[in-house]
């Protein structure tokens, strides 16, 4: 198997790398803007796996760099982990639009530019997988997150017309919500700490998500039912509160 995974400097994303390298032994490229770092963590899958990794330079927001950088790859990539992603800041983005767009353009413009790439080409093979990360904040417009929150709410679609589009080929598409997840993303953000999962519990469930396969796994396991309670609240309610 050959693994691609987009923005794999994310902590979710290194995790997956060498879970399936570990139990698939993939060949896996981690591609993403900072080299220097990533070129540690394929000396360390390749050390710990003993598989082959490389790391390649990508840019989520470059969209004119997308179709020369798939078609590089020969072969062709199995399966694809698409987890790069921007929080940024809330209140910043009221203010400033270019730090709106940046959020909206890093957490979907860009995955939609890139994966209907692989999309089409995995169309026309008739193989692969695609694995999503986007997150629960997509579920519900909240006033602390809602840039954020949109711009993953619109992936969670895409990803999710995507699997329509591609079931009939024999392509996979897997929607991963996680809730909190201790990363570099959320570092000095007071969470709830009984709430808060690894990055390689989040790569477990994605792994077994892979293995069954699964169409959309929340991660942790009981932020579906958290979800699914935020979701109910009526509306006249529920923009009183403060979440």
């Amino acid at each position: 198997m050959n693994l691609l995974i987009l923005g794999a400097n994310s902590d979710i994303a290194y995790a997956v790398g060498k879970k399936f390298a570990q139990h698939e032994h993939a060949d896996i490229c981690l591609a993403s803007r900072d080299l220097r770092l990533l070129e540690k963590k394929v000396q360390d899958i390749k050390i710990r796996y003993r598989v082959n990794a490389e790391a390649l330079f990508f840019d989520a927001v470059d969209y004119a760099s997308h179709n020369d950088f798939f078609k590089k790859f020969d072969p062709k990539p199995d399966g694809v982990v698409l987890a790069f992603g921007y929080l940024g800041n809330q209140q910043d983005a009221q203010q400033d639009f270019n730090e709106a767009r940046h959020i909206i353009e890093t957490n979907f413009t860009g995955a939609a530019s890139i994966l209907e790439i692989i999309a089409s080409d995995f169309e026309r093979r008739g193989h692969g997988f695609i694995i999503g990360i986007s997150s629960v904040a997509g579920e519900r417009g909240r006033q602390s997150n809602y840039v954020y929150g949109s711009a993953k709410g619109a992936l969670t679609v895409y990803l999710s017309g995507l699997r329509n589009r591609l079931c009939k080929s024999g392509v996979h598409v897997i929607t991963v919500l996680p809730g909190f997840v201790r990363t570099r993303m959320t570092e000095g953000l007071e969470l709830p700490e009984k709430l808060i999962a690894e990055p390689a519990e989040v790569a477990e469930d994605i792994y077994r998500a892979y293995k069954k396969p699964e169409d959309i796994i929340y991660t942790k396991w009981f932020w579906k039912l958290i979800m699914f309670l935020i979701r109910s609240i009526p509306e006249r309610l529920f923009k009183r509160l403060s979440l």
